[in-house]
């Protein structure tokens, strides 16, 4: 069912707001649950609701191959190794920080949506927006991480930035490959696969590591399965088989300055005058590149 103007912009306000919290909740999270094992019981709960959910709304699962092969892409490319990725950098970056450079995901997307779908192409200046992105990464790379914690917060931030490489490349290939799969089997397979993957690898890495299932983090756990991911993945695909890939990256548009504020008025987060320079130069860019296109509208009705 094609969502109205109204269910669209509802539901990406929704998804701003719940994906700008998620970043200090994974914080808060690792407190007591190591990153993979964090990754691996998140999904682990997400993927068991929304596979729950799938009869009741009638969803039959694996019908096609396109679909089996998009469980592989969504399950590589969207949950596993950006998660994986997240919950290990934000024990060292702060919450406000990951969400920025994870912001580079919009700007990630207007490329790759370029090269390979049609009705996406970019124009001079979308490139410029994208230029002036990755300008205010490289401004906030040049900050002294001293200040933030030292080396290991530098090179754990520059491993974060392949979180937003996968992502795009995930969303684009939904877009491009998943407009006759129903969105409760892009999210809930995938999810579920994450779940096995990420829990075997805990296993191995992560054996010694004790676990301490307090009120904070089973709290944080159930908010980031349930709030974080088996609802807003599930509303992101629905929109995305309405909305160009680049439309629905705009979230991330957003999402960083209320993840910034959250982290630091509640987590205590140092944030500098060169990361909040360099913050403003990706939001911008992010800004300048959704503002082009073939004349389309962001959001359609």
């Amino acid at each position: 069912m094609k969502p109205t103007r109204a269910a669209t912009w509802a539901s990406l306000a929704a998804l701003i707001l719940i994906w700008s919290t998620t970043w200090a909740v994974i914080r808060i999270g690792l407190r007591g649950v190591p990153p993979i094992t964090g990754v691996a019981l998140r999904f682990a709960i997400a993927g068991a609701v929304l596979l729950a959910l799938a009869p009741v709304f009638g969803v039959k699962l694996g019908r096609t191959p396109v679909e089996r092969r998009l469980w592989i892409a969504n399950t590589l490319l969207t949950f596993a190794v950006p998660y994986g990725i997240l919950y290990w950098a934000e024990q060292w970056v702060p919450s406000g920080l990951a969400s920025v450079l994870f912001a580079t995901f919009p700007l990630l997307v207007v490329l790759l949506a370029h090269l390979f779908l049609v009705d996406e192409r970019l124009t001079l200046l979308g490139s410029g927006g994208v230029l002036l992105g990755f300008i205010g990464v490289a401004v906030i790379f040049s900050e002294d991480f001293r200040a933030l914690g030292g080396t290991q917060v530098a090179r754990a931030a520059a491993v974060l930035l392949i979180a937003p490489v996968c992502a795009a490349l995930g969303s684009v290939a939904v877009k491009r490959w998943g407009q006759g799969v129903h969105p409760l089997s892009i999210s809930a397979v995938p999810m579920a696969i994450t779940a096995l993957l990420m829990g075997a690898l805990a296993l191995l890495v992560e054996a010694d590591r004790p676990i301490t299932l307090d009120t904070p983090s089973v709290l944080s756990l159930l908010y980031l399965a349930i709030v974080g991911s088996a609802l807003p993945f599930t509303l992101y695909f629905w929109l995305l088989k309405h909305q160009t890939a680049t439309a629905m990256s705009l979230i991330n548009y957003v999402t960083p300055v209320i993840a910034v504020a959250i982290g630091s008025l509640f987590l205590d987060e140092p944030f500098t005058l060169r990361i909040l320079l360099g913050s403003a130069l990706v939001v911008g860019g992010v800004a300048v590149a959704m503002r082009v296109g073939k004349g389309k509208r962001v959001v359609e009705g």
